[in-house]
Parts: structure tokens; sequence; C-alpha cells
């Protein structure tokens, strides 16, 4: 298996075992295409992104995988208190894995997190869905 998928399924096991102020069950996919009606349980989905890599020395290389974080749920009321709990998951998940070697895969080192969209506004207005997106990189030397 490419190592970017290996370290995707380390993520999510990381994620998977991981305590958060509601219950998560990640899972890595290539395509995190839903049905809106599957939406109405909340979904955490593990994406590779992308690598890139640059010199590292004369020896080895430097890689860097990004890991993409779907948080993603059909929201009730839309409400405040809906979303900021749900944002409250976002943070704890960040968190979670910030400075983290990952468990399965620990050659792999937590180099940061971007947050981008915090919550797509599209989707709360269109769907009535809120949609998180974390990416964290890890650097592998190699």
């Amino acid at each position: 298996m490419a190592v970017i998928t290996d370290i995707a399924d380390a993520v999510a096991a990381e994620i998977n075992a991981g305590s958060f102020s509601q219950p998560v069950s990640a899972t890595r996919e290539y395509l995190p295409a839903f049905e809106l009606a599957d939406m109405q349980t909340l979904r955490v989905t593990v994406v590779p992104k992308s690598v890139t890599t640059l010199p590292g020395g004369r020896a080895h290389n430097q890689y860097d995988y990004a890991i993409d974080v779907a948080v993603q749920k059909k929201l009730d009321a839309a409400d405040n208190t809906e979303i900021d709990e749900l944002m409250t998951l976002v943070d704890e998940l960040a968190e979670h894995l910030r400075f983290k070697r990952l468990t399965d895969y620990p050659n792999a080192a937590w180099l940061k997190t971007e947050n981008q969209p915090v919550y797509a506004q599209e989707h709360l207005q269109e769907l009535r869905q809120f949609t998180s997106i974390l990416t964290f990189t890890f650097r592998l030397m190699r």
C-alpha cells in the first residue's frame, strides 16, 4: 500500500482511539461523497490529500503528507448550540493529533494543522449541513 494511505489509516485509527465530547467513528475514504439523507449521523472521514517531496540531505528526502479530516453532519435546528458542539469536536480532533506521532505509523511526525474551511457556509445555507475540514501534515524523512 502507498505510504500516504498507511498514514491516513493511522490517522483514522488514532482518532478512533481518542476520547471526545461526542462519539466518533472515523473511516478512510478516497471519495467522501455521501447522500444528504445519510448525513443525519456524524461522519468523520479521513482522505489522503497530497505529498510534497523536498531534499532532506545527501542521502534522504523530506516527505510532507497532507491528510484531510472532514467533520460533517446534517443539522436539525442549525442553531448556534448545535453548531458550537461540532466546532468543539473539530477543536478536539485538532488538539488530539497536535505534536503527536501516530501509533500505527510512528516514523511520521506531526508538522502542522490547518482548518479550512472552519465551516462551509454554503453547506449550512444550501444543505443545512455542517462541514469542516482539518488538514494534518505529517513529515517523514527517508
